[in-house]
């Protein structure tokens, strides 16, 4: 039986126990406080990466986490930038701790556990990525979803990345391309899922190809090769295939603080 490591989102599991494990409390008079258990966490957890085990059948998992510096920030400086005052769950950080040092998490340099997943999963049919993120289907490899397996080719991964540029992602705050909602990005794409797709959209709104290319590179979920693991820089995505290294280095694999 071939060898399959589980690579999970670890930042979807860790935002999720706990969230999950905080609990209100209404004293009376007006005043309510917040708690939770640590305990709580680690059970949610450990039972729900077992489940996650169980489906794929293996008993090997790592667990991406994204590391504090974002590469798409030095792409676009308003990625993401609305959530700088949202408040996360108070245990989120010891969910992210938890997963490290229990369920193998890693931290690679100013990535996210998207683009993690991304390289691990398209680099060898071993790994099975397991997200309920919508960008990992721009991603060719072994999924896990609903508890059953697919594969997304790489053309299937093409052309749902091509989609994700056009309609953008209010999520990750970037608008992809203005009046082009999930309908229309299916009929154009029906037609000619291709790069020309995407340019001749956005210039139709009077955008210029440069924008495309920055809605691109922040819908991108990166791939085996456009990461150097040696130096930790992230290589920008091209229309011609080429990569464009931005000013961010970074270093190889590593276990890492998981502070936000």
């Amino acid at each position: 039986m071939a060898r399959t490591v589980l690579a999970i989102d670890g930042d979807i599991v860790a935002y999720q126990a706990a969230a999950a494990a905080e609990q209100p409390i209404y004293w009376g008079d007006g005043l309510w406080t917040m708690h939770a258990w640590e305990q709580d966490v680690e059970k949610h957890i450990d039972s729900f990466v077992t489940g996650l085990k169980e489906d794929a059948d293996t008993e090997e998992v790592i667990t991406a986490l994204s590391d504090t510096a974002n590469f798409r920030k030095v792409v676009a400086d308003y990625y993401k930038a609305h959530r700088a005052n949202n408040r996360k769950p108070m245990l989120l950080n010891f969910a992210k701790e938890y997963l490290r040092t229990h369920h193998n998490g890693v931290v690679w340099e100013n990535l996210e556990a998207d683009d993690v997943l991304g390289i691990l999963g398209s680099s060898s049919d071993e790994y099975l990525i397991w997200s309920i993120d919508k960008d990992l289907k721009t991603v060719r490899g072994r999924h896990l979803i609903d508890g059953e397996e697919v594969t997304i080719n790489e053309s299937e991964a093409d052309y749902w990345f091509f989609y994700q540029t056009l309609v953008g992602d209010a999520t990750d705050n970037y608008p992809g391309c203005p009046s082009i909602g999930p309908k229309t990005a299916e009929k154009l794409l029906a037609k000619d899922p291709s790069w020309d797709t995407v340019v001749a959209a956005f210039a139709k709104q009077g955008l210029s190809e440069e924008v495309a290319i920055e809605q691109a590179r922040l819908a991108r979920i990166l791939r085996n090769g456009e990461y150097d693991n040696a130096t930790g820089k992230v290589k920008l995505w091209e229309p011609n295939g080429s990569m464009t290294p931005p000013q961010v280095n970074g270093t190889k694999q590593r276990k890492a603080s998981t502070k936000a």
